[in-house]
């Protein structure tokens, strides 16, 4: 039997606790590397991928033999790279006379292959060949608008493929809200043809409109490339199935005395008991209260002697 090992320290507890299944996951990390063979415009392309997702990305520069993603067992060290890295997205490169300046896209379900798009890269240009104000430079780990042009994405499954996973390598961390401000980047893909597309990288500029809105331009800043799709493998619907499920949404629990109101918003209500004010124990004696007294005092007084001398004239009057 296989032994099963549990970790004892507090830094390995914590990765494994990382790694394990979540009700909201964490940020897809993408795993670039390459093949046997490579060409400078391929490892120009590759470099260009890692400096877009730096913050969420592992890049490996060494060559790696054996692996061929779309043959039966030529996967298994791409699927252990991943599970090292703890990546569910890949890119991968490699150069061949058949197949030139090939890139495989893909991705991962449970370490285990998912889906696969192979595309050819031409025409590239690199960020060095664009001239443009350093200022416009988009910041790393900013969220960006992706536009894809063409009804080819909505009508050819290849496109639709390859934009299902350029959405997934592209749009970053899935965020709740977003700071307008933040926006300074947009990716293009236009499809040229049936099995071409167009991918540029455009810095955002805002400029004055003379109205609330301003106006806003695309300014190229690269890479830019033609990618022509060649192989796709979509996944089978066994293992498309077990991907898609979803933790059932846990029910919260009734806050009391809370509403929701379309005009206010949240509205709570606040229960007080009655406060006793006349039994409340004054800090100090102040100086009106001591005036006051002093009023009530001399007010008595002064009605005795009346009484008094209402007791006298009573007496003299009967005598």
């Amino acid at each position: 039997m296989l032994k099963i090992k549990t970790p004892t320290k507090g830094k390995a507890k914590r990765a494994l606790e990382k790694r394990a299944p979540k009700l909201v996951e964490n940020g897809r990390k993408t795993l670039i590397l390459q093949g046997t063979k490579t060409s400078n415009v391929l490892n120009a392309v590759l470099t260009e991928i890692y400096h877009l997702k730096k913050d969420r990305a592992v890049r490996y520069t060494r060559k790696n033999e054996g692996i061929r993603p779309f043959e039966s067992g030529g996967e298994t060290s791409l699927e252990f790279f991943s599970l090292k890295t703890d990546c569910s997205l890949f890119v991968f490169g490699s150069h061949s006379k058949k197949r030139p300046d090939n890139l495989v896209l893909g991705r991962t379900y449970d370490n285990h292959i998912y889906d696969l798009v192979e595309v050819g890269v031409e025409n590239f240009k690199s960020r060095e060949r664009f001239t443009y104000d350093k200022k416009l430079a988009p910041q790393v780990g900013s969220k960006p608008f992706i536009i894809f042009i063409g009804e080819g994405f909505e009508t050819i499954d290849e496109l639709k493929h390859l934009k299902e996973v350029l959405l997934e390598l592209l749009r970053g961390e899935v965020v709740e809200n977003l700071n307008l401000a933040g926006l300074d980047r947009a990716y293009v893909c236009t499809a040229v043809s049936s099995n071409r597309v167009f991918f540029t990288h455009c810095a955002l500029q805002l400029k004055k409109s003379g109205t609330v809105v301003p106006r806003t331009e695309l300014v190229e800043v690269g890479p830019s490339m033609d990618l022509v799709v060649r192989r796709h493998r979509l996944p089978n619907d066994m293992l498309r199935k077990e991907a898609m499920k979803t933790a059932p949404e846990q029910t919260k629990k009734k806050v009391k005395n809370v509403s929701q109101d379309a005009v206010q918003g949240k509205i709570g209500k606040i229960y007080i008991p009655d406060q006793q004010v006349g039994s409340m124990a004054l800090p100090y004696k102040a100086k009106g209260l001591k005036r006051e007294r002093r009023e009530g005092k001399l007010k008595n007084d002064k009605n005795e002697a009346d009484e008094q001398v209402s007791k006298k004239q009573k007496e003299e009057s009967s005598q």
